[in-house]
């Protein structure tokens, strides 16, 4: 069995962080390990409260897993500080692990800070270079490449100057409320077809992955469990464009078998090929 790390927080509501990543993994059929970078106090209505871990703890569980456990992939998600971001870093050139999905969480669905401003810088100096692939939504993408989340700028342009950082792959995630993809469909026909569109860029070729796109409010997780369905997968050897299609597969499915947990934005459905 291929075995995957996930480097993450805790989500007490359970839809999202390192709850749903050991739920993606286990239904991938990967074993999954873990690192607690910080605890939060969390339902669906949102984030009331964060507890960042000490880095040097964070690093302390990073060797307690890797000095017994061969890793075959890893996904890393909310880090909270510049301190966790840099040690996570060196623990990953340190060890040589290979298949590193970062996807750089700064605030979870309800609008919560999850990140310090000050670790932005070092999630693209010292992480991404690291990274086989980058997952961020437009969101992400928009204030890692200095960018006001209002402005309107092309995905490809954001995928472009994200890809300077480092990593062999960047992937923009939402296209779907986005205006500005050039590709083979204009937005009315991207709306008219229900398509949810994310890009994806190895720094030569642009490459589009649709899929059905679910009209909901309830997509609390859904960061967190596409970048640890694109790791297990990475961990099977499949190439970047099958395994992402297969996670691309995977997460639409998840939103469209939510179902209700709580009274606020409820997570995707990890575990809907169980039932």
């Amino acid at each position: 069995m291929k075995k995957v790390l996930t480097i993450a927080g805790s989500d007490s509501g359970g839809g999202a962080g390192i709850q749903a990543d050991i739920k993606t993994m286990t239904v991938h059929g990967v074993y999954a390990a873990s690192v607690i970078t910080s605890v939060t106090a969390q339902n669906t209505l949102g984030v009331q409260g964060v507890n960042n871990l000490d880095a040097e703890f964070v690093a302390f569980q990073i060797d307690s897993v890797l000095s017994d456990i061969k890793i075959d992939a890893l996904k890393t998600g909310m880090l909270g500080s510049r301190e966790i971001v840099e040690i996570t870093a060196e623990k990953i050139k340190e060890y040589g692990l290979d298949n590193l999905v970062v996807d750089p969480v700064m605030a979870a669905s309800s609008g919560d800070l999850l990140l310090a401003e000050n670790a932005v810088e070092s999630y693209k100096e010292k992480l991404f270079p690291f990274a086989k692939i980058i997952t961020p939504n437009l969101m992400e993408a928009k204030i890692l490449a200095g960018k006001n989340t209002a402005d309107k700028v092309s995905p490809k342009w954001l995928a472009e100057e994200l890809i300077k950082y480092g990593s062999k792959y960047v992937l923009i995630k939402g296209g779907h409320l986005d205006n500005n993809f050039n590709g083979k469909k204009d937005l009315k026909e991207r709306k008219a077809l229900d398509l949810a569109v994310d890009l994806l860029y190895d720094g030569s070729e642009f490459i589009e992955f649709e899929a059905e796109y679910i009209n909901t409010q309830h997509t609390h997780g859904t960061g967190c469990t596409l970048s640890a369905s694109l790791a297990s997968n990475l961990a099977k050897d499949l190439s970047i464009k099958e395994a992402l299609s297969l996670s691309k597969a995977y997460i639409t499915e998840a939103i469209k078998n939510g179902f209700k947990v709580g009274a606020g934005n409820n997570p995707v459905n990890h575990i809907f090929s169980l039932s």
